[in-house]
């Protein structure tokens, strides 16, 4: 026979049984993966007589190994874990056999048992981390990055590998979609020349996001691409230049440059003259790498028909606008101003224009070249050079630097030198030499855009806290190559980390966690940043670290502004194990003081001590627990307040006696006081006796009263004061049970009598 068996990493399930002569138990057992064996499934023939007489048999895969046959009883049991991703399903056959002969009783059963599968496995993300760009300025819901995660579970049962997907960081510049795993947009007009890189973390849960389902996570690494979103603008609103009258078509006069944020193409500039006395005369180009305009002359000059020009030169971006027009038009303009030389058989260089190069560390009154005129007669040379960075032999023609050079200040130069006749100084002629100032590695890298960061109180150890970037003023052909690494002094902390990820980038991370802003609120963290190139450059900067309050997200809502710092000689250990020993000095030192003064103290005042009254509160009889109104003690103060309500029900109950001598005036033991209290027990006899709502028992009410009318005399301890001797109360004891417990209290203890306290 063919049985279809399904096995789940809880239960297992026969789904097709035909009618043979083996069968399966009914009910169904609970499997546990952790946990062997679980509960038997049982293959039972007809012929089994339950005399033990057949023997049961199981072959097929994993039998012996993954599953075993309880040969008496039938019972099939799994002794190893299964794993759906592993193996989904097994073929088992069965016999039954005389165990005495070993002859089968009946053909092989075979069984396919399938494993149903658990919620073991987490999505991954198989391609991560990702790289991707969009975009600058993109609007809100544009399409960045699809992620797929996948997950071994299975997907046709259960919710096992229904993946959803969330954003843990990277809010609110993006957001991802639940279902579809689609990075988007999510805040407009992120601008590249701000930031240009965002780290984005994704998540993918399973079971549909629900509580309990696993998770992974992943990386996207998102750059802003530049669009052509800002305009150039000019150095120089006003530009001066020469030019001799003898300069043929097409020497170079000047040259102007529009300097624009954006990069690559979005960079590239178009140049035009577009007013001006002298847009006939002179024309203006791009030069190769079309951000420069270099300024020509077009037409012959003549300085006696016209030494000067004014040009009105724009510059504009070659790409199209990519941000709407009201945000400013992306051309710019400038006035150039071209004074004309006088020539009169001047001195002819030997080049039309020169370009040099310098580098910006040359040394002052370092050559940069020579520049060379032939004239028949001896000539003297000057240099035009409103900066005065350069001067020049004026027999040679060697052109030299005055003072040093800074690329980070002027990276070009624009210089005339002129030519001019000894004899006759009226003979010059002049030539534009163009200076490149070369870059050099002459700045330190620091820090960029911040110097202090904050650590969430609930921040664990190895969290990122912060991507830090430098900047460095120098401009190496090769790019910036910087690396991160923590001061020697800071190096062995035990609180932050530093990982250089090799992209001009560093993290700070935690090295532990428990951050608490009332131990300490501010870490100092001094970072060594060194360029990549010759001569190599470092500097040390402090990064400031705030402890704060964060909420779950991880949002701050409270940060301490006051600094802490424990003392440099004294660990925080150190000032635990203080405290701890000057706790325990100040517990023993109470302890001896409470041993020493534990001792009987009397009860009654001396005359320094403050005089008070103690309260006896002792039961007696009464109308029971119904008499809630049989006393009142204001109206023995007062009794001509005393009336009778009439119709008043009257209750019974047991009265609590108290000691009236601080109630009863003393003038009662004199007399005077007696008439009023007799009386108003009277009226209260009296009230009793003619109440028709009165219970038909006698209601015993017993006022005590205090002083020389009572046997006991005066309890009170106000007048104690008087005497200085100890007063005795031993007497207490001969009085009865009703002062047992006063006499308890002032009674004299036996020497031998464990202390009070």
């Amino acid at each position: 026979m063919n049985v279809d068996v399904t096995l789940r990493s809880d239960t297992i399930t026969f789904l097709c049984f035909p009618p043979t002569q083996m069968y399966r138990r009914s009910d169904v057992g609970d499997f546990n993966p952790e946990i062997f064996p679980f509960e038997p499934q049982q293959l039972h023939s007809d012929m089994d007589k339950g005399d033990g007489s057949i023997k049961y048999i199981l072959n097929g895969e994993g039998a012996g190994t993954t599953f075993t046959i309880d040969d008496g009883t039938g019972d099939i049991h799994a002794i190893q874990r299964l794993d759906r991703e592993v193996k989904s399903q097994y073929v088992l056959r069965a016999q039954a056999r005389n165990r005495l002969t070993d002859r089968p009783l009946e053909p092989e059963s075979e069984f396919i048992v399938k494993i149903q599968d658990i919620n073991d496995n987490e999505p991954r993300f198989l391609d991560g981390p990702y790289q991707a760009t969009v975009p600058e300025m993109s609007q809100i819901g544009t399409s960045v990055i699809h992620l797929t995660a996948t997950d071994a579970d299975d997907p046709t049962y259960g919710n096992s590998a229904r993946v959803v997907y969330s954003i843990l960081e990277g809010q609110p510049y993006f957001s991802v979609d639940a279902k579809t795993g689609m990075v988007r947009v999510s805040l407009a007009d992120m601008d590249r020349e701000i930031r240009e890189n965002y780290t984005v973390l994704i998540q993918a849960k399973d079971m549909g996001g629900q509580l309990g389902g696993l998770a992974g996570t992943t990386t996207v690494n998102i750059t802003l691409s530049d669009i052509n979103d800002n305009p150039p603008m000019f150095e120089q609103r006003l530009y001066q230049m020469s030019v001799p009258e003898s300069a043929p078509v097409g020497s170079v006069v000047g040259r102007v440059w529009a300097k624009d944020r954006d990069i690559g193409v979005n960079s590239e500039m178009k140049y035009s003259i577009i007013d001006g006395d002298g847009r006939d005369t002179f024309d203006v180009s791009t030069d190769p790498s079309n951000l420069f305009g270099i300024i020509t002359v077009k037409k012959p000059l003549d300085f006696e028909t016209k030494p000067s020009y004014t040009l009105k030169v724009e510059g504009a971006n070659t790409q199209p606008e990519a941000v709407p027009r009201h945000r400013g038009t992306f051309k710019d303009v400038t006035i150039v101003h071209v004074s004309v030389e006088d020539v009169d058989e001047p001195p002819r260089f030997d080049a039309s224009s020169y370009y040099v190069e310098m580098r910006e560390d040359a040394v002052a009154g370092a050559q940069l070249r020579t520049v060379s005129a032939r004239d028949p007669d001896a000539a003297n040379n000057t240099v035009s050079d409103p900066q005065k960075n350069f001067y020049i032999d004026i027999t040679s023609g060697s052109l030299m630097t005055v003072r040093l050079l800074d690329r980070e200040e002027v990276c070009w130069h624009n210089i005339t030198v002129l030519a001019m006749e000894m004899n006759n100084p009226s003979q010059i002629s002049s030539v534009s030499v163009a200076v490149k100032v070369l870059d050099v590695n002459d700045n330190l890298p620091s820090l960029a855009d911040f110097s202090e960061v904050y650590v969430c109180e609930n921040a664990k150890a190895g969290q990122l806290i912060q991507t830090v970037t430098a900047e460095d003023a120098d401009e190496p052909q090769a790019g910036h190559h910087f690396t991160y690494s923590l001061a020697p002094e800071a190096t062995n902390n035990p609180n932050f980390t530093l990982r250089d990820n090799q992209d001009n980038t560093a993290w700070i991370l935690t090295r532990r966690g428990g951050w608490s802003q009332s131990e300490q609120s501010l870490y100092y963290l001094p970072i060594v940043i060194s360029d990549g190139e010759q001569p190599v450059q470092s500097s040390t900067s402090t990064l400031t670290v705030r402890v704060c309050s964060c909420d779950h997200k991880g949002s701050v809502m409270t940060c301490n502004a006051e600094a802490y710092s424990l003392p440099a000689s004294l660990s925080r250990g150190a000032l635990i194990a203080i405290l701890c020993c000057i706790f325990v000095l100040l517990v023993m030192i109470l302890l001896m003081l409470s041993l020493r003064t534990h001792r009987k103290k009397p009860f009654l005042c001396d005359e320094e001590e403050n005089v008070h009254e103690n309260i006896v509160r002792y039961d007696d009889e009464g109308g029971g627990e119904e008499d809630t109104e049989a006393f009142d003690i204001a109206a023995m103060w007062n009794p001509r307040e005393a009336h009778h309500h009439v119709g008043k029900m009257r209750q019974d109950m047991l009265p609590e006696i108290e000691s009236l001598s601080r109630y009863v005036p003393q003038a009662c033991v004199m007399g005077g006081g007696d008439s009023s209290v007799h009386g108003y027990v009277l009226a209260k006899l009296l009230e009793a006796d003619f109440d028709p709502c009165a219970p038909p028992y006698d209601s015993l009410q017993t006022y005590a009263y205090e002083g020389e009318c009572s046997v006991a005399e005066s309890l009170s301890s106000l007048q104690s004061g008087t005497s200085n001797a100890d007063h005795e109360y031993d007497y207490l004891n001969d009085w009865g049970p009703r002062f047992k417990k006063l006499a308890d209290m002032y009674g004299v203890l036996e020497t031998n009598s464990p202390p009070l306290w």
